[in-house]
């Protein structure tokens, strides 16, 4: 029995699940958002939350006109091993998160990946939702596309009855238009 035992092994050593972890880590802080299986997803959330809260209790104690908290930053970064990772970590991330309690990311399930069924989520951080502002743009677009009338596509051809008979009255119109200019040519 797992009596007490909590986290998934992922199939990995120890070595290589602190790794992996690490590296998830690293790319959720960098890219706000990640595409993995669920269960690194669910693992890569508790260490993420931990390593943004620390960030975010050293930010907090800066703020009182305290030095910079370097304790905190070495620890996060002992986990992390990617400098541009921490000072995004520190600088953007946790003055964005300062008066949110806790539960800064979130995890959506995607359904099976195609290859080896293996369940997909996406793991991603909560204030920014990059996936809702594509989604809101959308709607705004379709509505100025549906505002406009559309002209006929290139290449095919014109077959709706009003199309032919103004197509033939405007040739007839330039037609007439023309004759007169060719006789007035030939009187002078």
């Amino acid at each position: 029995m797992r009596h007490l035992k909590s986290g998934r092994k992922l199939g990995r050593t120890h070595s290589h699940r602190k790794a992996t972890l690490s590296a998830l880590s690293v790319a959720l802080i960098q890219h706000k958002k990640i595409r993995t299986t669920t269960a690194k997803a669910k693992e890569a959330r508790m260490v993420v939350e931990k390593l943004i809260t620390r960030a975010k209790n050293a930010v907090l104690k800066e703020t009182d006109g305290k030095a910079k908290d370097v304790h905190a930053r070495r620890e996060v970064f002992a986990f992390l091993r990617d400098r541009e990772a921490v000072t995004t970590l520190f600088n953007e991330i946790a003055a964005k998160v300062a008066t949110r309690p806790g539960g800064y990311t979130r995890v959506i399930k995607l359904g099976q990946r195609h290859g080896d069924g293996a369940e997909v989520s996406m793991l991603e951080l909560v204030d920014y939702n990059t996936g809702q502002e594509k989604a809101a743009a959308k709607p705004k677009a379709k509505a100025a596309a549906a505002g406009r009338k559309r002209g006929p596509k290139k290449g095919k051809p014109e077959t709706s009855k009003k199309t032919k008979e103004t197509a033939t009255e405007e040739t007839a119109e330039k037609a007439s238009s023309s004759e007169p200019e060719a006789k007035e040519s030939d009187s002078k």
